[in-house]
């Protein structure tokens, strides 16, 4: 059976890998551009963050450099894809395979970095408070970012470049702002979850696609009928429309965890922690299935 402490857990990670989700949100739904950066920025942040707590550093300051490293990896992959001219998938595949070198020495080639008895954003109040509050912020931003003429353009190019261009968008720029603001987020949950959980690794960030797709496609499926921000016609600008629809891949993300724990601790289905991977795997398949 799951306890209230686990469910409380599961809830606090939910939060926290719901950055995650809007970061997953913003390439593979606003911007229609299928950005596989992700598993190597968001071990980028944790990184970053992780050295410069141990460095003596304000953890807080740790989350934004992480974002700001986030965000360089990014534009790497929108600059590979754009000026270098390759394929949007490779682009992201091979800025995450760089990554893992640059995280490494970020990192002192140490494959992990322990934060135990190190001052984190966590350290004096509760986990669910704060991650509350962190998500709130965020979807407050990038709500009021999307329902901005910017914003609109980022549309706008999610779903129609070639109109988009015909409108005096620039296309490449808005691209690459896309994928910064993207991975700038996924760097960030990395950041925060590293400080939520205690430690670095440097091979933390695998699945993290895989994670963020799941919690939006359940969110999608809570919110069946918000799905008007990739739809150009409706030309939707009421932030309180866009909050919410941004707010699903959160609750999107709670509801994954919650499921996950709940199979993990059933007894009856008799499943353990490595069957993690199928667990979501199959998950995503029955939602997916449903009409």
């Amino acid at each position: 059976m799951l306890t209230l402490n686990e469910l409380i857990i599961a809830m606090e990670v939910g939060l926290i890998y719901g950055i995650l989700a809007l970061g997953i949100y913003f390439t593979f739904r606003t911007i229609n551009f299928p950005d596989l950066t992700c598993d190597g920025s968001f071990v980028t942040g944790a990184a970053v963050s992780s050295v410069m707590i141990k460095s003596g550093l304000n953890p807080a300051l740790g989350i934004f450099f992480a974002a700001l490293a986030g965000g360089t990896a990014g534009f790497l992959t929108g600059l590979i894809n754009i000026r270098l001219k390759v394929e949007d998938l490779l682009s992201g595949i091979i800025v995450a395979f760089m990554l893992y070198s640059i995280n490494l020495r970020i990192m002192g080639t140490k494959p992990n970095i322990s934060l135990v008895n190190e001052s984190t954003i966590f350290r004096f109040d509760n986990p669910i408070i704060i991650c509350t509050l962190i998500v709130t912020l965020i979807l407050f931003f990038i709500a009021y970012l999307l329902s901005s003429d910017f914003g609109l353009g980022l549309r706008a190019i999610g779903q129609n470049k070639k109109f988009a261009l015909a409108n005096g968008i620039n296309v490449n720029a808005m691209t690459i702002f896309g994928l910064i603001i993207s991975n700038a987020l996924i760097a960030m949950c990395g950041a925060i979850f590293t400080q939520y959980q205690g430690f670095c690794d440097v091979s933390q960030g695998t699945g993290c696609l895989v994670i963020g797709l799941a919690s939006v496609i359940i969110g999608e499926k809570f919110f069946p009928k918000i799905k008007f921000i990739r739809n150009l016609e409706i030309k939707s600008r009421n932030f309180i429309e866009i909050f919410f629809a941004l707010f699903s891949c959160v609750i999107g993300s709670i509801a994954y965890r919650i499921f996950i724990a709940i199979a993990i601790n059933s007894d009856i289905l008799g499943l353990k922690t490595q069957d993690l991977n199928l667990i979501t795997g199959l998950l995503i398949i029955f939602i997916m299935s449903r009409k």
